[in-house]
């Protein structure tokens, strides 16, 4: 018993490398699907490599979604900028995020229901795919999709991918 335990638990790990997604069908195919909507999206162009920047490298990040009973149902892959690597005042001028506070929802929640207000919720899939860029900011290709005979282009972002 403690051996099935095991084996099932180990099929069901996301991989914290590219070399251990590429030995799964599933994580292939969430890259695969990952890049096709990064594309679809005009998230970036190709170019030559730019002698005066700074090109960030990136790298894949994998999570397995599950059901209540914790079996796999979605493989995601998501594509990462290392932007640590970027240098404030060269690359990048300000910081922030889009994102709302959990009291900020948790006032408009009590307020909402004060009024009976009838609240709705959405999730916008690849919603960052759609903010533009004012910068240019380069990144190198991702693992697995660096086309051939571009291997010294880099991809020179448009808008905001996550």
């Amino acid at each position: 018993m403690a051996q099935t335990h095991e084996a099932c638990f180990l099929m069901n790990e996301e991989p914290q490398t590219f070399d251990q997604a590429m030995n799964e069908k599933e994580w292939r195919e969430a890259m695969k699907e990952k890049i096709q909507m990064i594309e679809k999206n005009g998230t970036w162009e190709m170019v030559k490599k730019p002698k005066e920047k700074n090109i960030i490298s990136v790298k894949w990040i994998y999570r397995l979604k599950t059901n209540a009973n914790g079996d796999p149902i979605k493989h995601k892959a998501r594509l990462v900028a290392r932007g640590f690597t970027q240098e404030y005042g060269v690359d990048y001028l300000e910081t922030f995020a889009p994102v709302s506070r959990h009291d900020t929802i948790r006032t408009i929640l009590t307020v909402a229901a004060q009024e009976r207000w009838k609240l709705y919720q959405m999730d916008v899939k690849s919603a960052f795919l759609n903010g533009e860029l004012q910068e240019e900011i380069y990144v190198s290709q991702p693992p697995g999709f660096i086309r051939d005979g571009e291997e010294d282009k880099v991809l020179r972002l448009h808008r905001h991918s996550k």
